[in-house]
């Protein structure tokens, strides 16, 4: 079974393409939501990087800071075949700022510097802003604008990217758990296969909902998270305002981030997603031993600002907005096939 369901919510796609074709045809911005406030130990830097992996941009900015790489810290991983802006602080208690207008890091322009009294956390962010640019559409313009404004009207499972899974992150998930490794991993690669664990199984459980008819919708025993935030609350089904809201994608059904505790699930939710754990309770087990707690995602992403046009006729350009942990591809499935 792949990691990223084949399941489609609104039909098979309406058009092919080429994404990325070159770096400048996927661009990201992200959105912190709050900004450095001028003082303090930590060094904000603004940065563009292109066709570069943010960890790898990190250890980059740790060498030339002369830091240890643990003082460099961002919010999410961006895309390397993209041109991507994003934040990265440096922890730097004591000391001037650097002179960093004169660093040569390959593929990265820092546009900005500031400091700040706080560092920047993992998952912290609000979201990211895309502009992308499909050549070689094949497709009907007509057809592509109808499955777009529907998108936009009624958003697309939130499943995960292919991109979360690397090569063989569940396999290797699976090794560790059964203290099959040869040797320990990482703290970082630990993190990468706990991770894909979990994000595995919300995608199965994505996966049934879709083929059910119900990823988009609140039924026996959901548990609804409002849209853009971790919090979540059981919804009184009888009453019209809470399938006003779930309509108007102000709150959602969600899945299971599994690990420690309770599901707060029951009915037949719970029954969906205890089958789907049971199946798959050695990756279910393992990330209770790893002491993960068990948390939720929304099952449906809504697609923010969507706008788009055609530059030529086999050309598509796509801005839009997603929030934080929302992949540009999931969407892009429900849109049209992509080769790049």
């Amino acid at each position: 079974m792949t990691a990223h369901s084949d399941r489609l919510a609104w039909g098979l796609p309406v058009a092919c393409g080429v994404l990325r074709s070159r770096p400048e045809d996927f661009r990201v911005t992200e959105r912190l939501g709050r900004d450095p406030d001028g003082e303090g130990e930590h060094l904000w830097f603004w940065i563009e990087k292109r066709e570069r992996n943010t960890v790898d941009v990190a250890r980059d900015l740790a060498r030339a800071a002369g830091v240890h790489p643990r003082q460099v810290s961002f919010a999410g991983l961006k895309d390397r075949i993209a041109v991507t802006r994003q934040y990265f602080s440096v922890h730097l208690p004591g000391a001037d700022d650097p002179d960093w207008a004169s660093w040569s890091i390959p593929g990265v322009t820092i546009e900005s510097a500031t400091r700040s009294s706080r560092k920047i956390r993992r998952g912290t962010l609000d979201g990211n802003d895309f502009e992308l640019l499909i050549r070689d559409l094949d497709g009907n313009h007509e057809r592509i604008e109808q499955r777009l404004t529907r998108i936009a009207e009624s958003g697309v499972p939130n499943g995960f990217g292919v991109q979360r899974f690397g090569g063989n992150n569940i396999g290797r998930a699976r090794a560790l758990f059964a203290g099959e490794m040869r040797r320990s991993p990482s703290r970082a690669k630990r993190g990468f296969y706990l991770s894909a664990a979990r994000s595995f199984i919300f995608n199965l459980v994505l996966s049934q909902r879709i083929e059910e008819g119900s990823w988009n919708e609140l039924i026996d025993g959901d548990v609804a998270m409002l849209d853009g935030s971790q919090s979540f609350f059981v919804p009184d089904l009888d009453d019209p305002e809470t399938q006003r809201r779930a309509r108007a994608l102000d709150i959602h059904p969600s899945g299971p981030m599994v690990g420690l505790g309770e599901p707060p699930v029951s009915g037949k939710v719970g029954q969906l997603e205890s089958a789907i754990g049971e199946r798959e309770s050695d990756l279910l087990l393992g990330l209770q031993r790893f002491r993960l707690e068990h948390q939720r995602r929304a099952l449906r992403m809504r697609v923010d600002k969507l706008d788009w046009h055609f530059p030529a006729a086999d050309q598509l350009s796509l801005r839009f907005s997603l929030g934080q942990g929302s992949y540009a591809t999931s969407m892009l499935r429900e849109l049209i096939d992509v080769a790049g």
